[in-house]
């Protein structure tokens, strides 16, 4: 069992009961002052509840306003069993990400603050471009889908409020790129806060609406399926030769799985969640 053992002006990890060989990982000067952690930062103070927050806001994002739509297409078999599948995917990443935060040794070892360091930590600098080209490619992916779907929802706002103010005959028509803008700019504030320990208020407020919109989607849904008429569902999702052809069939499916796809991108931050 290893101990750290504190004395006049800091302490060493003790194994056994006696120090820890010269070169052994988990031999670690640590600060007397308690405002510092082991790696010399200041000490984290975020708790079970912060971090929920940050899971909370990845996980329940954008992405599961499509999730009906994408199941629709389909069907009640493929739809619960791709949910099912990514979910499994992304709990098995999360699992090998949470191990790969500390180098070496899981309690003592040497942090790895972001995705690279963590690759490069345990794959060798050869991996670090690659698999950092990949998140990167991911992340800008993720960006821009939240820049166009907060762009849509603003416009759509707008046109309910002209629409309610006006009539629905009144040209409500509006230009996206305003609001995208706006948003974009939006994002470049937020990221310079220096980590994501800074906007746990942020993350805790989108947690909130993230579970009130859900409430609100499946409040709907209930009414709808209570009070009728409903839509026809079936097996298989979308009928070829019914609903779609057989190309937009294709079409339909990959755009319903990449949706979902989009929806589990909670993975690619939690080393930064961690840290």
């Amino acid at each position: 069992m290893a101990r750290v053992g504190t004395g006049g002006g800091g302490g060493d990890v003790e194994i056994g009961g006696l120090p820890a060989p010269a070169g052994d990982p988990r031999r670690r000067v640590v600060a007397a002052d308690d405002s510092l952690d082991d790696d010399g930062k200041p000490r984290r103070t975020g708790t079970v509840w912060t971090a929920s927050a940050h899971v909370i806001t990845a996980v329940i994002g954008s992405g599961v306003l499509s999730l009906p739509w994408s199941v629709a297409q389909l069907g009640w078999v493929a739809g619960p069993v791709t949910l099912l599948l990514f979910a499994l995917i992304t709990y098995y990443t999360s699992v090998l990400l949470g191990d790969c935060y500390r180098s070496e040794d899981a309690v003592t070892g040497k942090r790895n603050y972001t995705y690279m360091e963590a690759v490069g930590s345990l794959l060798g600098k050869g991996q670090v471009w690659f698999c950092g080209l990949c998140q990167y490619v991911n992340l800008v992916g993720t960006a821009i889908g939240y820049t166009i779907t907060a762009s849509i929802s603003a416009a759509a706002l707008y046109k309910a409020n002209c629409f309610h103010s006006k009539g629905h005959s009144a040209d409500c028509g509006v230009y996206t790129t305003m609001y995208m803008v706006v948003f974009g700019i939006s994002q470049i504030v937020f990221s310079q806060l220096p980590n994501l320990h800074e906007m746990a208020w942020l993350s805790i407020l989108a947690a909130v609406m993230s579970f009130s919109y859900a409430t609100i989607g499946v409040g709907l849904s209930l009414a709808q399926t209570i009070t009728g008429p409903t839509g026809k569902t079936t097996i298989g999702g979308t009928q070829i030769g019914v609903d779609v052809t057989s190309a937009q069939k294709i079409w339909l499916t990959l755009q319903a799985l990449g949706n979902i796809a989009f929806a589990y991108s909670y993975s690619m931050v939690l080393i930064e969640i961690q840290v």
